[in-house]
């Protein structure tokens, strides 16, 4: 989970992630709108994909990302977890409050 965390921390990888959620796209068509060079391109997607939030597939001179469900759903019990957890304890709060 700290390696998902830490790889959404970036508003690329964040923005490289929402494009994927879309379709599978190849590297050059997700380097395109990002003011970068292809390799710094590059080492995002290799944090993406050792984070387990996408995979990458080379088809002779084209290599195609895909996202991961799997590690995205992991993510996101987890903060469902979490805002029950602070949901309930507000609403003790507020009960508190109202007392």
């Amino acid at each position: 989970m700290d390696e998902v965390f830490h790889a959404l921390a970036d508003v690329t990888r964040r923005a490289i992630v929402e494009r994927l959620v879309r379709g599978p796209a190849a590297v050059s068509s997700l380097a395109e709108p990002l003011a970068m060079s292809l390799p710094a391109v590059m080492q995002h997607l290799r944090v993406l994909e050792k984070a387990g939030l996408i995979r990458t597939e080379k088809v002779g001179r084209v290599r195609t990302c895909q996202i991961e469900p799997d590690m995205l759903r992991t993510a996101e019990q987890w903060l469902g977890r979490q805002r029950t957890h602070w949901e309930r304890q507000l609403d003790q709060l507020d009960e508190y409050l109202q007392e």
